[in-house]
């Protein structure tokens, strides 16, 4: 349990957990109120990234804005999907019902697990995501339902690089949908409204 969490049990009926995955300088108090308002009965567990960049965590390190180190990405997606495996032993959740919601850093991070630990995850939400590396295999991911939601005007996301990423999980048998705000890198109330659509359709 080496990641400083939060974990908050699930207060309803549903066995669903969301995994909370922050932005860059982001923490792990960021998440929680997102996480309670598009599901207010899952249990949530919402991480502290552990690479500093300037001070701010992060999840893996990057060399310049948009380019990443791979291989860190890579080592940092299985540590923290051994950190899942281990919380929901401890939490007593329910590990095949994990759904992550990732912001920008976070939802990278949630990137590389669907495409590197596929068994993790039931699907998840990732809002401002671009192609974090590619997986040395195709992944089995048809279990997976995901939801890609980039901003129009993303001055870091380039719409080509989001469809990249949705034609890959695609590819590897997902259920992806892809949709396209009128906003830049931050979240619109769009985002927020479409997040909790998708996630009530998965009940």
């Amino acid at each position: 349990m080496d990641f400083i969490h939060r974990f908050v049990p699930a207060s309803g009926p549903g066995n669903r957990t969301l995994l909370l995955l922050h932005g860059t300088g982001g923490n792990e108090d960021d998440m929680v109120p997102l996480g309670r308002d598009l599901d207010p009965t899952a249990a949530l567990l919402s991480l502290r990234g552990k690479v500093l960049e300037n001070g701010m965590p992060r999840f893996f390190r990057r060399l310049a804005e948009g380019v990443f180190d791979e291989e860190d990405v890579i080592r940092r997606a299985h540590e923290l999907a051994d950190f899942v495996v281990a919380a929901a032993a401890r939490y007593e959740f329910d590990p095949q019902r994990v759904t992550a919601v990732g912001y920008s850093n976070g939802a990278n991070i949630a990137a590389a697990i669907l495409l590197l630990r596929p068994e993790l995850l039931a699907g998840a939400v990732l809002l401002r995501a671009m192609v974090p590396l590619v997986p040395p295999a195709v992944p089995d991911l048809s279990h997976a339902r995901v939801l890609l939601s980039s901003g129009e005007h993303d001055p870091i996301v380039p719409k080509e690089n989001a469809g990249r990423l949705a034609a890959m999980l695609r590819e590897a048998g997902a259920e992806v949908t892809i949709r396209f705000e009128a906003a830049g890198h931050a979240l619109a109330f769009g985002d927020i409204d479409a997040a909790k659509e998708w996630i009530a359709e998965s009940d």
